[in-house]
């Protein structure tokens, strides 16, 4: 299927690693050119050469999204070079584990700021190149804990991701008659090299084992391009009439009727 998206600029937060890089790969083999923004300017690099791969262009910056001034000199250099953004992938997330009652208001504060925002600050900063456009394209990756409970030590986790979903909804209803679409994507427990999944099938592979047959119905951890796959399609005309959408990524892990 061609999803129509080729010479479409995309936008990709937190595009070095992870989920960040596979959507950054998959939206490039598309044909899109990728403007990514993440801290470590190694793995930005690396990630630059891979996405090059597919002869797109690539602008890369290092960066911190929770920092107003970064996000601002990013938006100006990628408008300067490519002059558009037609897709906005708000990707960068983090998590602080503990109860509720041995969280400070300070890992609130952090968390928080990380995992919503400084999405509501990059997405503010592209609305205006996005509404020129008149057709574009905005996804936050949640996470199925967003929509349901994701257990003991996950409060904070559990909050910011629900808002980005409820934020989704509320911001597909005010642009929709701008020509722009606004979901969110909730991953399931995604494994790739160095992610926290992988650690801990390293570290512990007898509980992995048993977490597998418990919790993934279909017997393996998900991939990263299974996610870049969902934001792909959200992001073309294929899913013209799909906005205000939560779309579930996770092989059944999921128990919500949502």
């Amino acid at each position: 299927m061609d999803l129509g998206l080729k010479g479409k600029v995309a936008v990709v937060t937190g595009g070095s690693r992870g989920i960040g890089k596979g959507i950054s790969l998959g939206l490039a083999s598309e044909g899109c050119r990728l403007a990514i923004i993440a801290r470590s300017e190694s793995e930005l690099l690396n990630a630059t050469k891979e996405i090059k791969t597919s002869n797109t262009e690539v602008f890369c910056f290092a960066g911190d999204i929770t920092i107003e001034g970064d996000v601002e000199r990013f938006a100006e250099k990628v408008l300067k070079k490519f002059g558009q953004v037609d897709i906005l992938v708000n990707n960068v997330g983090g998590n602080k584990r503990n109860l509720f009652e041995n969280t400070s208001v300070q890992d609130w504060k952090e968390i928080m700021d990380l995992n919503l925002l400084s999405h509501v600050n990059v997405t503010k900063t592209f609305l205006p190149a996005l509404k020129k456009q008149e057709n574009g394209a905005i996804i936050f990756i949640s996470s199925i804990f967003g929509r349901e409970s994701g257990g003991a030590t996950l409060s904070i986790y559990n909050s910011s991701k629900a808002a980005l979903i409820s934020l989704a909804k509320v911001m597909a209803a005010e642009l929709a008659s701008e020509g722009i679409r606004v979901n969110s994507v909730a991953p399931g427990s995604i494994r790739f090299p160095g992610g926290s999944w992988d650690k801990r099938c390293i570290s512990d592979p007898e509980e992995m084992t048993e977490f597998i047959k418990k919790e993934l119905p279909m017997g393996r951890f998900g991939r990263v391009e299974e996610i870049a796959n969902v934001v792909c399609f959200l992001a073309s005309e294929r899913a013209s009439l799909i906005t205000g959408a939560c779309i579930n990524a996770d092989g059944g892990q999921s128990r919500s009727l949502i």
